[in-house]
């Protein structure tokens, strides 16, 4: 089919699920040895990490991403094997191919293209790849980035090729994300006879108001680039399985997905403001996944929607919605980081595939990002 779809195949085949990288790596690093870059391979606990660059002049370059996916899900309600490639009315069915092999597929070939083309460029080309993006995310890009910011190496532009695409291939891009700051709440009562309610205190009934008002809350407006800060209960579990026994305690898990009108020590106090107003007896457990980020329109950004635009003909959008990515360990550096990849309509899903002419496409707008600012 071509060389972008060969070598997304064979990513595909290998069984990478998470931090397991099974050969992923290796096969990308022999690619880009053959075009003049040199490889760190940078093992953290259980999960394998290469950082690779061509060239020591700034500005500096880097394509980001991971070759872990996540589990398969029951194999039987695939249509063919999720680690066998196959191809069905034009598209490439297997877990990865969409998040997103398919895209470090493109990456690499776009730099075989660009590099024969451009033997001498501007600045420096690198790689930051990792098996643990759909994981815990403790050993993966944080850690790399750690290495080089010890060192001094600092990266400039950096493209995430996470899924990014709805319609078409290069309508969207992520030039931001939000925040994620997740909780483990326990409110502690008092068990009892159900019977005797005066002897007991029930956390389910104590709590209610407190959860009443926190999604009652504004927490801001939102901006020019991020919609407003939204709280959201996910979890909630209490009670022995008894029908006669008051619960001793409450289990609540709720997320923030924040903007930048807003900090996570602020969604913090605010939070323990009400619960401390409500009078409840609480242990808390704050998990913040990122800061948000936003990479502003500027050299990255409009270099990016002008080679999309001459390889597809479409105007891209800017958006900062959905999940947290590793891009949120690369924007603190003081990089401008983006995201774009194929189409995202069935990353994690039964059936992920991606259309096999989108791979191409993404390969050609890659080189024509690196034609812009290294050419």
């Amino acid at each position: 089919m071509s060389a972008t779809f060969d070598l997304a195949c064979d990513l595909i085949s290998r069984p990478s699920v998470t931090p397991d990288d099974m050969g992923c790596q290796e096969v990308m690093i022999q690619r880009l040895e053959a075009i003049g870059f040199t490889i760190e391979r940078l093992r953290f606990g259980d999960v394998d990490n290469f950082w690779a660059r061509r060239g020591s002049a700034t500005p500096l370059f880097a394509f980001a991403g991971h070759t872990d996916v996540v589990p398969t899900g029951p194999k039987d309600q695939w249509r063919s094997d999720p680690f066998k490639p196959a191809v069905r009315d034009g598209l490439l069915y297997g877990r990865g191919a969409a998040d997103m092999k398919g895209s470090l597929a493109a990456m690499v070939t776009a730099c075989e293209q660009f590099v024969a083309k451009h033997a001498d460029h501007k600045g420096s080309i690198a790689f930051l790849i990792t098996s643990d993006e759909e994981g815990p995310s403790i050993n993966g890009t944080v850690k790399v980035v750690e290495q080089l910011e010890a060192r001094g190496e600092k990266i400039d532009w950096c493209l995430v090729g996470e899924p990014t695409s709805t319609s078409q291939v290069g309508d969207i891009i992520k030039n931001g994300r939000r925040g994620s700051l997740g909780c483990q709440l326990t409110v502690h009562g008092v068990q009892g006879h159900i019977a005797y309610p005066d002897l007991a205190q029930n956390p389910i009934h104590l709590f209610s108001p407190a959860l009443t008002e926190l999604t009652g809350i504004e927490w801001d407006k939102g901006n020019k680039y991020f919609p407003a800060t939204s709280f959201q209960v996910s979890n909630i579990n209490s009670g022995t399985g008894a029908t006669n026994v008051i619960p001793g305690d409450l289990n609540i898990v709720f997320n923030f997905r924040f903007s930048t009108e807003v900090t996570e020590q602020q969604l913090r106090d605010a939070v323990e403001a009400v619960l401390d107003r409500h009078q409840l007896n609480y242990t808390i457990n704050w998990i913040l996944s990122g800061n948000p980020f936003l990479t502003p329109p500027g050299t990255l950004v409009n270099a990016t929607i002008t080679a999309i635009k001459d390889a597809t003909g479409i105007d891209a959008a800017l958006s900062t919605s959905g999940g947290t990515s590793d891009g949120r360990f690369i924007a603190p550096t003081g990089s401008q980081v983006i995201e774009l990849g194929p189409r995202n309509d069935t990353i994690h899903k039964i059936n992920e595939c991606v259309n096999a002419k989108d791979l191409d496409q993404l390969s050609v707008i890659y080189e024509n990002i690196l034609k812009k600012l290294l050419g």
